[in-house]
């Protein structure tokens, strides 16, 4: 039998030839942006942020568990408001120092040298709680504001300027994740070892030793990040590695600790650890959420309406802490979960507290990365906002280290939110200037591609007649 001839090819038409070659050249882009697909997870914008991440539960998440003990722990406020007064000063300097630093070594070296410095401090507030030490308090502090300043300066460009843009708000939220399971972890240790002590005082020594051990392993997560020029966005494209340039309310942190640490038993403050993480987390991921899916068409809506429910919830936090802060001055109580007639109205200030601020840093964080797609410039903006911050949260420390009435420092806070409103109403009038001529923009581009498809069209078969 005769072997079967290949059917016969028939001839391109002018159009079909225009349409294969197209298709041929659109091909070759993709093939040549997907060279190692089976090895892209690792260089991958969500591998990334899992990285960063990682590191933010070792080295930052932990210190906020610590921290969220209410004072680190320990007994006496002043000591750690002064040494984290301290911490913050040096942060400041060294926030600003992150782009040199990052343009010289790196974004991985960076992100992994950043997290050096948190175990000594989880060791100093060892040294002090076991044997009542109190110069390696000071000696943590500064190591760890050295280190932290590079770490926050980093892993907040890496956070908004790896992913692409219509992630960003969930990636914000994946980090912020992250940082807040460090408290979950870090509270749930404080919990189950001082769950019996039903009076004000400083958690077990014990608590520390598995948190040094945490934050130890924060260098070597840091190893595993990917610099910005071997990533790949999910449209297969490389994000651009620009050379580093070296040229709000922050200040409330400081309240929230003292005021767990004056009011609230050893084990109320072990949870109050727990429970901010959790409630933190749904907040960051409310507010994530609230800008990046599409519940509304229109990312101008849906940016000025999570700034509406933002503004709402932190003013209702900061009326409430006055009022309730004004009675506890007169009253001073030891507020416990065994009495939840008068436990629950003031651990619900500290957990609205919460609630504001992970809503508040993830709407920041988003603002600042929708302005630029560049991880050179989101380090410039990254540091520039934790520069102001940690100065801010130095000056907060440092008033708290000087034995000073709570009241005076809720009502500095609840000022500083009122007079921060319009200034944070025009940056979020500025990014939504930017979605519309970004939008307007796409609608010119669009229609100038439809143009020019019908141009086409109309010549080919102009060429196909003639």
């Amino acid at each position: 039998m005769a072997a079967a001839l290949p059917p016969k090819e028939l001839p391109l038409t002018d159009t079909q030839g225009v349409d294969v070659e197209r298709n041929k050249s659109i091909s070759s882009l993709k093939h040549a942006s997907h060279p190692l697909d089976s090895a892209s997870f690792f260089r991958s914008t969500l591998f990334q942020i899992l990285v960063v991440g990682l590191c933010a539960f070792c080295a930052p998440g932990i210190w906020s568990a610590m921290n969220g003990l209410g004072v680190g722990g320990s007994q006496s406020p002043d000591l750690v408001n002064a040494a984290n007064a301290l911490l913050y000063a040096f942060m400041t300097v060294t926030c600003f120092g992150g782009p040199w630093l990052t343009n010289l070594i790196g974004f991985r070296w960076t992100l992994a040298i950043g997290a050096l410095g948190y175990p000594l401090y989880a060791a100093g507030l060892y040294v002090n709680n076991r044997f009542g030490d109190e110069w390696f308090v000071y000696v943590g502090a500064t190591t760890c504001g050295i280190s932290a300043g590079f770490f926050w300066s980093v892993e907040g460009a890496i956070a908004t300027g790896y992913p692409e843009s219509h992630k960003r708000g969930r990636y914000i939220a994946t980090w912020f994740t992250f940082r807040n399971f460090g408290n979950i972890i870090g509270g749930s240790i404080a919990l189950a070892l001082n769950h019996k002590t039903t009076q004000k005082g400083k958690v077990g020594y014990a608590t520390y030793l598995g948190f040094i051990a945490i934050q130890c392993l924060g260098f070597f997560a840091g190893l595993l990040l990917s610099n910005p020029e071997k990533v790949r966005r999910d449209d297969g494209t490389r994000i651009e590695a620009l050379g580093v340039s070296t040229g709000e309310q922050k200040a409330e942190r400081s309240y929230p600790g003292t005021y767990l640490a004056s009011y609230f038993s050893v084990r109320s403050r072990a949870l109050g650890s727990f429970m901010s993480a959790v409630v933190g987390t749904l907040a960051t991921w409310l507010g994530g959420s609230l800008v990046d899916l599409p519940w509304h068409k229109s990312r101008k809506v849906r940016a000025l309406t999570t700034y509406g429910v933002i503004v709402a919830i932190n003013s209702a936090t900061w009326i409430w802490a006055v009022y309730i802060q004004n009675e506890y001055r007169r009253t001073d109580p030891t507020l416990d979960w065994g009495n939840q007639k008068t436990f629950g109205r003031g651990f619900g200030v500290y957990m609205l507290e919460r609630i504001s601020l992970g809503m508040c840093e993830n709407y920041i964080y988003w603002c600042i990365s929708n302005l630029s797609d560049s991880p050179g410039d989101q380090i410039r903006y990254s540091s520039l906002l934790r520069g102001i911050e940690t100065a801010a949260v130095a000056v907060g420390f440092g008033v708290q280290a000087v034995p000073t009435q709570l009241i005076i420092t809720a009502g500095i806070n609840f000022a500083f939110w009122f007079i921060a409103l319009p200034f944070s109403y025009y940056a979020t009038v500025q990014v939504v200037r930017k979605f519309d001529e970004q939008d307007a923009a796409k609608k010119n581009e669009d229609t100038l591609e439809v143009g020019g498809t019908q141009a086409m069209e109309v010549g080919n078969r102009t060429s196909i007649g003639g």
